[in-house]
């Protein structure tokens, strides 16, 4: 039968295209990160060109080869797996496609053969071979990522080694006689603890850390520095001015006038401190656990000096709860500005047992002078205790429920209950066990609601009964004509309606508490509804709410009692007043929401006429509250601009005094009154 042979040879064929098709983008992705490292080499110099031509087209043969080899083992998984694929895919083929490959020995088998041949043109169409592709070949993105990181790393070498990214030196051919066209040889030094070199050279824009120390050295003739705050510095021939960098800054030369020079001040950043495991806040560990997975790491921009992990543990419940602290470095790395620690904590190393929790935290500090220090927030570990302590450990004792009303994870599971048997339910089940489940759901949203002062509901059923020990309206309270005594709260009202009743816990938790309750109203609506798969992921919010709730009994904080200085012994019962002051803080008063002399050069800006004396001082001391460092170099260019004549300059130095005039704070004050003896027999307190 080569028939047979040959029509199973042209669905192999096929069936191996619509995998190419969907394999294609596995294969050619890869060649992208190669494609852009190639174009960024070709776009720079020829030295460059020469240094890094050959990672990407190292880069590209690798992808194809990995495309290769891919497209082989995918050809041989075909040969050998296309029969069970088809008798997996395609019911109509009867589990026998293997029959298509071999010619049949009985009379029966021949009989199936047929059959299979006068079918597969109908059933193996181009659609359910594509599907069929779709389902065994997925796209595979760990090439792409190799070769992205591999590209990555090859630009970094190389902006790290090539001579056409070094930074500039300022020193060279060109450097002395632009010294000497300046007269100003401009010096760098940065602080020590930075690692970072200092430089020198001709007059330029610079980038340099704080505090770093900046030198303008006269050549030949003296040299004034302008500086963008109003400082000038004066240099003498042969000798330096010196100027310690604090904020971003321009300057200029008063020999050169014209030209600008910025200097721009990288801060020195606090310690980043990060906390990957656990990745909550609050981690409960189940009750087996021997271990937990801790994972830190520290990260500053010039050096991690100090890192620590913070540990206390707590044990006990109620009044009873002890508390131990522990600290553990984290160990240095080969790279001093940065720090890691990835490990797996045994419980018993710990000295956790079941009920206890343990609280930690990282603070870190930097080689700074004055170091920063960062601090992490407060993560939680908890390992439950057994299940009578779980209960009797709740943050609500008082929400105990009898024995007749569901929890939410009955609830739950009545639901999702109901949602694998509503395909086989009729109309009527289905919305009686919908509607019973959202009545449960009703009650336990009312008894929880309790806390809150919540009564109302919508549906009559789910009121209180005769007996829930509320008396609505009874004979009691009406009076003459049916109309009631008057006391409409007495007769319509309930106790626990009133506000002090629903305050009884803290306002976190009532925020859980309302979460719950807005959960559970979500949940029934859908219920009542005859909708029970939408009502599930209400329901699951509602429980997480309630074991909120439940975990929420002990809460560490940290100790900010206030701390007394030491009284000194020897002035006490001396008599000696020196220093003493009255309690009693003077009235303050409201500050001026535009300084006079602010308000006075605006409006001076505002025409062609001279300005005030002195008015450079009052407009760098308002720009400099400016909070950008690129606004506040432009308002201070501009004021520069005014002071050297600059008619059109007025409208944009303007501007910038507008724009530096915020909303003043709102000063509560008491009103003065006058206290006389007619006012104090007034109020009865004296007779005049």
């Amino acid at each position: 039968m080569p028939a047979a042979a040959d029509h199973l040879a042209s669905v192999r064929q096929r069936m191996l295209d619509a995998l190419i098709r969907r394999r294609i983008s596995s294969w050619l992705l890869p060649l992208l990160p190669a494609a852009g490292l190639a174009a960024i080499t070709l776009a720079g110099t020829f030295a460059a060109k020469l240094l890094t031509l050959t990672i990407p087209l190292a880069l590209a043969g690798a992808a194809m080869l990995w495309a290769a080899i891919d497209f082989a083992l995918w050809r041989k998984r075909v040969d050998a797996q296309l029969s069970s694929w088809l008798n997996d895919a395609v019911p109509e083929l009867e589990d026998s496609s293997a029959m298509l490959a071999a010619a049949p020995d009985t009379p029966l088998g021949r009989l199936q053969h047929n059959r299979l041949i006068a079918r597969v043109g109908q059933v193996l169409d181009d659609e359910r071979l594509r599907s069929i592709a779709m389902q065994k070949a997925r796209f595979n993105a760990i090439p792409l990522a190799l070769a992205a990181v591999a590209a990555a790393a090859a630009w970094a070498y190389v902006a790290a080694h090539s001579p056409q990214y070094a930074p500039p030196a300022g020193t060279g051919a060109a450097a002395p006689a632009a010294i000497a066209a300046a007269g100003i040889s401009l010096h760098a030094e940065p602080p020590p603890y930075t690692g970072v070199k200092p430089s020198e050279g001709a007059p330029r824009d610079l980038q340099i850390p704080q505090h770093s120390k900046v030198r303008w050295c006269a050549v030949n003739a003296d040299a004034i520095i302008e500086l963008g705050d109003g400082q000038n510095l004066r240099a003498t021939a042969g000798r330096c001015a010196e100027w310690t960098a604090s904020d971003s800054i321009f300057w200029r030369s008063r020999h050169n006038a014209s030209q600008r020079y910025t200097i721009r001040v990288t801060p020195d950043q606090a310690p980043q401190v990060a906390i990957a495991a656990p990745n909550e806040s609050v981690s409960v560990l189940k009750p087996d656990a021997q271990s937990a997975q801790l994972s830190v790491s520290v990260s500053d921009d010039y050096g991690v000096v100090k890192a620590t992990l913070h540990m206390t543990l707590a044990r006990g419940s109620g009044e009873n709860i002890r508390f131990t602290d522990k600290e553990a470095p984290l160990p240095a790395s080969s790279d001093p500005r940065k720090r890691s620690w990835n490990k797996q904590w045994m419980l018993k190393e710990l000295g956790m047992e079941p009920g206890d929790e343990l609280y930690f935290f990282v603070r870190a500090s930097d080689n700074a002078p004055v170091p920063h220090v960062s601090q992490s927030p407060t993560y939680t570990l908890r390992l439950p205790g057994q299940q009578g302590e779980a209960l009797e450990s709740t943050a609500l004792p008082s929400m105990v429920k009898p024995e007749n009303l569901r929890s939410q994870r009955q609830i739950i599971i009545d639901t999702e209950q109901l949602v694998a048997d509503s395909p086989r339910l009729g109309a009527a089940e289905l919305r009686a066990r919908s509607e019973k489940i959202a009545g449960d759901q009703a009650k336990l949203r009312l008894r929880y609601g309790q806390f809150l002062g919540e009564e109302s509901s919508l549906f009559g059923d789910e009121e209180h009964g005769d007996g829930d020990g509320h008396e609505h309206g009874g004979a009691g309270t009406q009076g003459p004509g049916g109309f009631g005594t008057g006391n409409i709260a007495a007769q319509f009202g309930h106790a626990h309606d009133q506000e002090g009743n629903a305050t009884i816990f803290d306002p976190a938790t009532k925020e859980v508490l309302r979460r719950a309750l807005r959960a559970m109203w979500d949940a029934e609506k859908l219920l009542r509804a005859i909708a029970p798969k939408p009502a599930l992921p209400p329901e699951y919010k509602a429980l997480g709410a309630i074991k909120e709730l439940q975990q929420a009994e002990r809460v560490y904080l940290h100790r900010t009692a206030f701390v007394p200085p030491a009284i000194k012994e020897e002035k006490r019962m001396s008599g000696e007043m020196t220093g003493a002051a009255s309690y009693r803080r003077a009235q303050g008063t409201a500050n001026e929401f535009v300084p006079a002399d602010v308000r006075e050069l605006v409006q001076a800006l505002g025409g062609d006429g001279a300005l005030p004396s002195l008015w450079t001082k009052a407009a760098r001391e308002a720009v400099a509250r400016i909070k950008d460092e690129e606004q506040r170099l432009s308002a201070q260019a501009a004021v520069q601009d005014v002071a050297d004549g600059c008619q059109s300059c007025r409208v944009q130095l303007r501007a910038w005094l507008r724009a530096t005039v915020q909303q003043p704070a709102v000063l509560l004050q008491a009103r003065p009154q006058a206290q006389t003896r007619f006012g104090q027999a007034l109020q009865g307190k004296g007779a005049p």
